[in-house]
């Protein structure tokens, strides 16, 4: 009888350890599999976090390459246009048989600029003095002029008027210098891109003088007279222009013209 209980005792004992075996390699299994995924989590996190670490370089590296490449544009832009004569583009054409117009920066500022700018620039005596100043003219110095509000501004001294060179009035121009000066503003105007309607108006002004019995007569003073009233009209309407009071210059008013 006691070895039957013995015997029984054992089988139970033996049992009781296989369970408990079973249950930690369970718990084990379990714990393992828990261990597992973490372990796959954080090696899938860092690799994210690398990638994204990665990309992050990437695209700062990419963005300061782009930075330099803009501020090496920017260079290349600033130098052609501080040096214009640099790299002007050479055009595939023959030497010009007729004279180049050379105008100095003063007139060449109020061309760009679309204001009133005096015929007398545009003459042979006023060209001619522009060759010889535009090779001892410093480009980079600057003076300081009053500006229209009252206060002051610094500007290049070659697009400053000189205040010691003598400008004849429009009014005083013989018609040879009118008639050199005109063709050549509407050249300039053309170049610098004025309205066709503006350009338009400023031919057929001038033609209609031309054309005008009393450029013909015998009589100076009416001959003056043409001169005077280009001159006046000229000025008021570039004085009108933008405003609801302004006109066209291209028919003339008989009765201004009488009283110039």
């Amino acid at each position: 009888m006691s070895k039957q209980c013995g015997a029984s005792y054992l089988a139970l004992k033996h049992a009781s350890v296989r369970r408990k075996t079973l249950i930690l390699a369970n718990l084990w299994r379990i714990q393992n599999n828990a261990d597992k995924l973490r372990w796959a989590a954080r090696l899938q996190e860092q690799a994210q976090t690398a990638e994204a670490e990665c990309r992050r370089v990437a695209e700062e590296e990419d963005q300061c390459q782009q930075t330099l490449l803009a501020e090496q544009e920017a260079a290349v832009v600033e130098e052609h246009k501080k040096n214009k004569a640099k790299y002007a583009p050479i055009c595939n054409i023959n030497i010009p048989s007729n004279p180049i117009i050379l105008l100095c920066q003063y007139a060449v500022r109020k061309m760009k600029s679309g204001d009133y700018c005096k015929l007398f620039y545009f003459t042979n005596t006023s060209l001619e003095e522009a060759v010889r100043t535009s090779f001892t003219a410093d480009e980079d110095a600057l003076i300081m002029l009053p500006t229209t509000d009252g206060m002051h501004k610094w500007i290049p001294a070659g697009a400053a008027r000189d205040p010691k060179a003598q400008i004849v009035k429009d009014e005083n121009l013989t018609w040879e210098q009118f008639n050199e000066a005109a063709p050549r503003m509407v050249t300039l105007m053309k170049e610098n891109d004025w309205p066709d309607d503006r350009i338009n108006m400023h031919i057929s002004f001038w033609s209609a003088l031309q054309n005008h019995r009393w450029r013909h007569v015998f009589d100076v003073h009416k001959q003056q007279a043409l001169l005077l009233y280009q001159a006046q009209q000229c000025w008021r309407w570039h004085l009108a222009i933008g405003s609801s009071n302004s006109w066209s210059l291209a028919k003339i008013n008989q009765e201004l013209l009488d009283e110039a």
